[in-house]
């Protein structure tokens, strides 16, 4: 399987099979490339919708100019632990903070969600996150204040008295949780304006079954969180054969 940088050809390839309705799967079984590399390609180059391979080409080529430009001159990057591959993890580091954009986040906010769950400790002070995300204080401060009200992280004190900003194993669950009482404030909404227009009424029945749609949505999230949730505490060790069969067939690709 080839590794490195994707060409221009590539790209080109990958436009076309997105043309064609091609899922990622198929196009990266035709460039003999894995399916995470088309993923994170298309993602952070406008999607599936908007992908254009003469300009991923060369964004990727102006991000690649501008990390040289910003990195410091004799300095090397520090070492991965467990033998990561530093470029692979950084380049994950940014598919996940644009599939973060894209569902709806800030920038900022995705940034520094990404960097707090790709730490073993899950868990960094806010120095920590200037330096690994070379911005200002100020921005790490207002994309803390923005997770922590969205239930997505905590802050804690360590045994030096700094303060962690943690990303912890319910923080998914309490995501879902959020979505799901967010949702369930539109279908109050929706059933009041049912009331004010006036029962019978095309723009009152049209509210009725976005009400109706949005409960059972509603609904269905916070069952299926609460039925999965210890997922979220399984350690790796712990993870069955089974638990993987079942995952591998839940896999579209």
């Amino acid at each position: 399987m080839p590794g490195g940088r994707l060409t221009q050809q590539e790209r080109q390839q990958i436009a076309l099979g997105l043309a064609d309705g091609l899922a990622y799967a198929e196009i990266a079984r035709s460039l003999d490339r894995p399916t995470s590399t088309i993923t994170r390609e298309v993602m952070r180059n406008g999607g599936p919708t908007a992908y254009r391979a003469d300009l991923a080409h060369r964004a990727t080529e102006h991000r690649a100019h501008r990390r040289r430009q910003a990195a410091p001159r004799g300095v090397e990057a520090p070492p991965q632990a467990h033998g990561r591959d530093a470029e692979a993890v950084r380049e994950y580091e940014e598919t996940f903070t644009t599939v973060m954009m894209a569902s709806g986040a800030p920038k900022m906010m995705s940034r520094v969600m990404a960097c707090l769950t790709l730490t073993d400790a899950g868990s960094l002070t806010a120095s920590e996150l200037v330096q690994r995300l070379q911005v200002s204080p100020a921005s790490v401060s207002k994309a803390i204040a923005f997770l922590e009200s969205q239930g997505l992280v905590r802050r804690e004190r360590d045994e030096r008295r700094r303060e962690r900003y943690v990303v912890d194993d319910d923080v998914w669950y309490q995501s879902m949780m959020a979505s799901a009482r967010s949702t369930a404030q539109l279908v109050e909404t929706a059933r009041d304006g049912v009331g004010i227009l006036g029962p019978g009424t095309p723009a009152a029945a049209r509210l009725e079954n976005i009400a109706r749609f949005l409960d059972f949505v509603s609904e269905s999230i916070v069952r299926a969180a609460e039925q999965a949730r210890e997922i979220l505490h399984t350690k790796p060790e712990t993870t069955t054969s089974d638990d993987t069969a079942g995952a591998d067939l839940g896999d579209p690709a």
